[in-house]
């Protein structure tokens, strides 16, 4: 698809309901950057739909002077991602890193996000990974004929199985 503007590909796509009718234009980086379109702040949608001429004609509000590094995708400045809290495309999360990082660890107690397990899964899932790590050990020591090893991994996971079980009719 091509930029509304100017005609180069388009990277930048906006949809926006005017007066009960879907909108949509297309911009390159260049002409998005221009029109003020990564800075969420200074960016009306209608203002550049409705405006004569082409779609993408009315420049909008300037964006202010910034200072620093800008993403290669979008532009999009720190001083962007620090005033309107999100990122303008996802080659900011590269650019920006080590500042996000420093953001995260403030907030939150590491930088990668690790989630939750509702109640009763936890054990489950361990069992899980544990019955998958042992048939994985019975098989090498099956593979190297070592079948004392290989029988008490087998007991083992009878025992996990069992257990598992036993767990799963107790509910």
């Amino acid at each position: 698809m091509d930029c509304d503007k100017c005609g180069k590909p388009a990277k930048v796509f906006l949809t926006q309901l005017v007066g009960g009718q879907v909108k949509k234009i297309s911009l390159c980086n260049d002409c998005a950057q221009d029109s003020g379109v990564t800075d969420p702040t200074g960016f009306a949608l209608a203002d550049m739909l409705l405006a004569p001429g082409s779609p993408a004609s009315a420049p909008l509000a300037p964006r202010p002077p910034s200072s620093g590094r800008r993403c290669p995708e979008c532009g999009f400045t720190l001083e962007d991602l620090q005033r309107v809290r999100r990122f303008g495309c996802g080659t900011c999360y590269d650019t920006f890193r080590s500042e996000v990082d420093q953001m995260i660890r403030g907030m939150h107690k590491g930088t990668e996000h690790r989630g939750k397990v509702p109640d009763g899964l936890y054990e489950l899932q361990m069992r899980r990974q544990r019955l998958e790590e042992l048939r994985q050990r019975l098989e090498s020591a099956v593979e190297a004929e070592n079948y004392e090893e290989a029988a008490g991994i087998r007991d083992e996971i009878r025992e996990l199985e069992t257990q598992g079980a036993d767990a799963g009719t107790s509910r």
